[in-house]
């Protein structure tokens, strides 16, 4: 994620924030142009952009809701780029599911914030002509829901926003990661496959690297959970978690996701003038101009990310544990799972 600064005073500001602390002038994100910008309130539904005053918006008609601080149009009353994918989300009496969706709709304005920046398409679902992405957003505390994707409709059990029960899951499934964030990204991985590698000059390729995903999913599934408990590491020198083993779709949408945590946090490491390419000592604090969100630290290619990556990760699991945490980034980059990494790569470059 890149930061941002305040049109009015020129103050460090963040991607979620609705106010400058310094200045005090409201700010607001514009999906367009992927910035933060300073505004003058007029009235509610009347805000003048400072940078540009012929424009003027008004808050995402779910701001009092969700706490979302994109802005749309003046007088349309409408739902922002992020907001109007989500189709379902639990109802106002929830209170404990109205918590989680503030949190799970924040970690779902990152991810869309990303996927613009990397050129990925996004569109809203049609429901007619089933295409399209949408987003339900369920509240699991009185019926079970199941985290996953199904033809352009990514499910997400809410609960998953919540610390205790997220950390007892990743203990019973024996993961040594599990973040909201990264669940959207496992899941919007599902939603590119068909877009990004069921081509016909594709499939093969991938099918080399990842498996044929023509095998029965149903018994993949059985097969993984049965298995897990067993202490058997052997996958770490092929896949990028256990999960991974499942089946070549878990294969690819778990590389797809860690693809876009490495391209995050390098893009916020390199907007703070941290890691290979920092200048001494000086923080950006500013996009670097000609970046592309795929060399997010001015890498010339996909190898140079990941050594970049990798001595960043270093710093990042020593910073922890000189905090006396455990490592930030427990993870290790086998060769296999490099060459996966930059078949995705490849892909979002082609598309």
């Amino acid at each position: 994620m890149r930061v941002f600064t305040c049109d009015n005073c020129g103050q460090l500001v963040f991607f979620d924030n609705s106010k400058c602390l310094r200045c005090h002038s409201p700010l607001g994100y514009v999906h367009q142009r992927r910035d933060i910008v300073a505004l003058t309130e007029v009235s509610s539904s009347h805000l003048v952009d400072l940078g540009n005053p012929v424009r003027s918006w008004q808050r995402c008609a779910t701001e009092s809701v969700t706490g979302c601080n994109w802005l749309v149009p003046s007088g349309t009353n409408a739902l922002c780029e992020a907001c109007v994918l989500t189709r379902t989300r639990p109802s106002d009496d929830d209170l404990e599911g109205m918590e989680e969706l503030v949190r799970g709709e924040m970690a779902k304005r990152r991810l869309i914030f990303q996927l613009a920046e990397l050129g990925l398409p996004v569109s809203p679902r049609d429901e007619e002509a089933k295409n399209g992405l949408a987003f339900d957003l369920l509240s699991s505390a009185e019926t079970k829901v199941i985290t996953g994707h199904d033809d352009g409709v990514i499910t997400l059990d809410l609960a998953e926003a919540d610390d205790e029960h997220r950390e007892h899951l990743r203990q019973q499934l024996n993961e040594p990661y599990r973040t909201l964030l990264g669940h959207f990204r496992h899941e919007i991985g599902h939603y590119y496959w068909p877009i990004l590698v069921d081509q016909p000059d594709v499939l093969d390729a991938c099918r080399v690297l990842f498996g044929d995903d023509r095998e029965d999913y149903g018994l993949a599934v059985k097969r993984h959970y049965d298995s897990i408990g067993d202490g058997d590491r052997s996958w770490a020198t092929t896949h990028i978690s256990s999960y991974a083993t499942m089946h070549p779709y878990e294969d690819w949408a778990e590389t797809f996701a860690h693809y876009l945590h490495i391209l995050d946090t390098l893009q916020t490491a390199d907007s703070f003038g941290l890691g290979a390419t920092a200048d001494s000592g000086m923080a950006r604090r500013t996009h670097r101009p000609g970046a592309h969100p795929t060399r997010p630290d001015g890498s010339a290619s996909f190898g140079d990310v990941i050594d970049h990556w990798l001595e960043l990760s270093y710093a990042l699991n020593q910073i922890n544990r000189s905090m006396g945490h455990d490592d930030l980034y427990p993870f290790v980059l086998a060769p296999p799972v490099i060459r996966k990494l930059a078949f995705v790569d490849h892909m979002v470059h082609r598309h």
